[in-house]
């Protein structure tokens, strides 16, 4: 039973996907620290926050309206790592990796399954 939206599984996965932005973008290079490094951590702070925001409305359609922007988040993150993988400046751990696809498969689900159910 979802009491809170610390119990959401899309929120879990997603505040351990922030977790491991933040410890591999760590060791991106200096210059990066405004730029590339403040992109992708803020994206990854994104996602569980709009999930909590969403969760905390009192519309379905407002929770909705939130569980996408947290997925365009997590679309947004995924390009910044591909962009900072090809500069060659984070090689992202399989963890992380993993991490942002099943959060990506557990909040489709999420926003499937509220589609879905009669008001």
């Amino acid at each position: 039973m979802v009491r809170t939206f610390r119990d959401l599984v899309a929120w879990q996965r997603a505040m351990a996907l922030a977790e491991a932005v933040y410890l591999s973008t760590r060791s991106m290079p200096n210059e990066e620290r405004f730029g590339l490094t403040m992109q992708m951590r803020r994206a990854a702070v994104s996602v569980p926050s709009n999930i909590a925001e969403g969760h905390g409305r009192q519309s379905r359609a407002d929770y909705l309206r939130f569980l996408r922007v947290a997925r365009g988040s997590l679309s947004e993150l995924s390009t910044q790592i591909e962009i900072a993988t090809t500069l060659q400046l984070l090689e992202p751990p399989p963890t992380m990796t993993d991490l942002l696809a099943e959060t990506d498969r557990v909040l489709q689900a999420l926003i499937h399954s509220l589609e879905k159910k009669p008001n």
